[in-house]
C-alpha cells in the first residue's frame, strides 16, 4: 500500500499505476454535479473561479450529516461519469486529480494522459469507514447547493485505489480481461 501526502507531486503521480492501492494523506476539495456545472460555465466564460483547482484532488461526494464525534457522515463516492462533460476543462485548468467511483469516458481518458493527472476510485459501500478517515471540513463556495458545495477536507489515510494512471492504463479495461477466459 502506497502513501501519498496531499497536495499530490508531478513525482508522485508518475510513480502511480493502475490497480495499486493508496492513502491519501493531506487536503482535498469535493464537489458533484451541480458545483461541477456551475465552475464549467464560468469557465467557459472565461470567468474566475471560486476556488482554486490548480493541482487539487477533487472527491466527487455528498456526506451525509456528521455524526458526533466525526467531521462528517458517511462519505461514499459519487459515480465519476455524472462529471465527464466537466473533468477535461476543469483538468486542463490544473486539476490533478479525481476521486469517485465508475469508469470514464475516453475524453476524460485521455485528459488524465494529457494533463499528467490521475483517477482514483473509492470503495463504493464503505461510506463510513472513508468518514472515519475525514478530520475536518469546510465549506469553500456554493454553500447554498449543500451536500453539493464545494468543500475541503482534511483527510488522513484516505483509502482508495488508482483506477487510471497518468499513461492511460485502466483497471476497468485490464482488469476484467483477466476473467473473461473465452
Amino acid at each position: 500500500m502506497k502513501k501519498i501526502t496531499l497536495p499530490i507531486k508531478e513525482e508522485d503521480i508518475e510513480a502511480l499505476t493502475a490497480g495499486e492501492s493508496v492513502m491519501l494523506t493531506g487536503s482535498i476539495i469535493t464537489g458533484r454535479d451541480a458545483a461541477h456545472k456551475r465552475l464549467y460555465e464560468l469557465a467557459q466564460k472565461g470567468e474566475p473561479l471560486p476556488v482554486n483547482i490548480k493541482g487539487e484532488v477533487i472527491y466527487y461526494v455528498g456526506p451525509a450529516p456528521a455524526k458526533p464525534g466525526y467531521a462528517v457522515g458517511p462519505a461514499g463516492p459519487t459515480s465519476s461519469y455524472r462529471m465527464d462533460k466537466y473533468a477535461p476543462t476543469l483538468m486542463n485548468m490544473g486539476l490533478k486529480g479525481m476521486i469517485g467511483k465508475g469508469a470514464r469516458n475516453q475524453e476524460v481518458i485521455d485528459s488524465i494522459v494529457n494533463n499528467h493527472g490521475v483517477y482514483f476510485a473509492a470503495i463504493g459501500g464503505a461510506a463510513a469507514l472513508i468518514a472515519k478517515s475525514i478530520k475536518s471540513e469546510e465549506i469553500l463556495c456554493y454553500e447554498d447547493l449543500g451536500t453539493e458545495a464545494i468543500r475541503r477536507y482534511d483527510v488522513e489515510d484516505f483509502p482508495c485505489i488508482v483506477v487510471i494512471d497518468c499513461k492511460g492504463n485502466n483497471v476497468y479495461d485490464t482488469e476484467p480481461k483477466k476473467y473473461n477466459k473465452q
